[in-house]
């Protein structure tokens, strides 16, 4: 008996060790985690890929679980997990963080990395986010819906040390059971808010702010949906000043995902947003875009100083979040990862993969003479 290639055996052994990393949670330590894996036989990123298996079980209806989530195998797969046209928007992602290189330099002094983020105020475990995902039984199979995975994800993710941003969708359900399970976690938690008309997105900050979410997004890069064009009143695109109004009203940081230029960056800057996230909406919007590390430095040359400036797209390992980190980003955000260790794992899922990253970020640090996330610059990529 196997599901999708994998041995029964195999399968049971990850979900035992899920077991083990309620401790390694508890403890914050990437050496317990490892200890524990070792105790099954397995590395933590065997783990990982005993859990997208189990996820490929689960979710077989678009999204396939690759071993490697590259966008290679869900070209023009929208509906689906995949992206836009010709893939190139989500393939390029993955590809140019695979083209940087990082310097090696140990010869400076001995001691343990921190990778503690201070995420406006919060500490957060790592400089990683769960990013926002909706439509789940769209894209990725009917085990979950958007209220369930909103739910399951946020408590996973506060439970692991770090935070996600919530999805949005024409539900209302949807942001309200998000709302709700930030605050059910002290406010661990960002919603994440679709370009709407301006009376609903009023009306959705509203609920954001009742439940003392850390900061509130709009994924402004969501203009490119399909689901938001035509509706009525109309849906998409923001002058400087409409996001102003939303800014000024947030009470919170006030965070924009989907900035992609320089000048696009500055106009954010101007409209209030305390956070940009560098994001082409992982090529599902507008194909052929260049892949965010591409467009990184520039934008951190531009606005770094004003604003905080995180990313994401195609990342997928500790050195990946280091590169991202070295070209001047102060955080990541990651998607589609998340959304495996949830369906394969369940709530234990995320803290797996949060580990690993953990250790791998640890590793790299050291290797390149890095003991805190401050001392990484460009210096160590090329």
């Amino acid at each position: 008996m196997s599901w999708y290639g994998m041995s029964t055996e195999n399968y049971f052994m990850g979900r035992i060790f899920l077991y083990s990393i309620h401790r390694c949670n508890h403890y914050r330590r990437s050496s317990y985690c490892n200890l524990s894996c070792s105790f099954f036989g397995y590395s933590t990123t065997d783990c990982c890929t005993l859990l997208i298996s189990a996820s490929n079980a689960n979710s077989h209806t678009f999204c396939k679980s690759c071993k490697i989530c590259n966008g290679m195998a869900c070209k023009n797969t929208v509906p689906g997990p995949g992206a836009k046209g010709l893939g190139t928007g989500f393939i390029r992602n993955y590809q140019k963080w695979q083209e940087l290189c990082v310097n090696m330099d140990t010869i400076c002094e001995n001691g343990p990395a921190d990778t503690t983020f201070d995420f406006f105020g919060h500490q957060l475990t790592i400089p990683v986010m769960a990013g926002p995902v909706g439509a789940m039984q769209l894209h990725y199979g009917d085990k979950y819906d958007d209220l369930t995975y909103n739910d399951l994800l946020v408590t996973a993710c506060a439970k692991a040390g770090i935070l996600a941003f919530t999805g949005d969708g024409t539900n209302p359900a949807v942001m309200e059971a998000a709302v709700n399970a930030i605050g059910e976690n002290h406010g661990a938690g960002v919603t994440t808010i679709k370009p709407w008309n301006q009376e609903l997105v009023m009306q959705k900050m509203d609920m954001a702010k009742k439940c003392g979410a850390w900061a509130i997004a709009m994924d402004i890069d969501g203009a490119g949906l399909p689901f938001l064009k035509n509706l009525t009143p109309p849906a998409g695109s923001k002058t400087v000043e409409q996001l102003k109004e939303i800014a000024d009203y947030a009470g919170v940081p006030f965070i924009l995902k989907g900035i992609m230029t320089a000048k696009g960056a500055e106009k954010a800057v101007k409209a209030g947003a305390k956070a940009i996230i560098v994001s082409n909406h992982g090529g599902r919007v507008l194909d052929q875009c260049p892949a965010t590390a591409e467009v990184l430095p520039e934008i951190v040359d531009a606005v770094g100083k004003d604003v905080m400036v995180l990313v994401d797209g195609g990342i997928r390992t500790g050195m990946d979040v280091f590169k991202a980190l070295a070209l001047g980003a102060k955080g990541v955000l990651i998607a589609r990862p998340f959304v495996n260790m949830v369906y394969g794992g369940g709530e234990e899922g995320p803290a797996v993969l949060v580990a690993k990253l953990k250790a791998e970020l640890e590793d790299t640090m050291l290797m390149c003479g890095a003991h805190s996330l401050a001392e990484i610059d460009r210096s160590m990529v090329r």
